[in-house]
């Protein structure tokens, strides 16, 4: 039996192979990266829309420096430039279909400690404590990339 490509990713997987396919297309002629990002935001259930906008918020005061755009259609921040790195991204868990939402940070980040670290967070509240331990992540992947 043969498999095709359809049989091998999920619904959600392709929607994101394809947003991040127009992501590219819109950098290219230089489309404003944050207010997609944003619109990422607003289409996210209205939970989620408050760990998403404190993440930003948080992403825009620690490290104003990075870019604000979109990757596979979620709001994520990158090294300035055209081809700049993800350093750090918001996933949605409605739209992936899982129970939490996360916060991811790439290679870029180089959070490495030791020869094992976290690489992607849960979020499940937006609150003081979550806000100190994420705004010490990115500080230390800014520091880093």
């Amino acid at each position: 039996m043969t498999t095709t490509t359809s049989d091998q990713f999920s619904a959600e997987e392709r929607a994101a192979m394809k947003d991040r396919a127009r992501e590219l297309k819109a950098q290219a002629v230089g489309a404003d990266g944050e207010a997609a990002a944003l619109e990422k935001i607003a289409q996210m259930p209205a939970e989620e829309q408050v760990l998403a906008k404190g993440f930003h918020e948080l992403v825009r005061n620690v490290a104003p420096g990075l870019t604000v755009k979109t990757w596979y259609g979620m709001p994520a921040y990158a090294t300035p430039g055209k081809e700049g790195k993800v350093v750090c991204y918001f996933q949605s868990g409605a739209k992936m279909k899982m129970r939490y939402c996360t916060v991811g940070f790439s290679d870029a980040a180089q959070l490495d400690d030791a020869s094992l670290w976290a690489t992607s967070f849960a979020v499940t509240a937006w609150n003081d404590a979550t806000r100190k331990s994420l705004s010490t992540l990115v500080r230390r992947a800014v520091a880093a990339s």
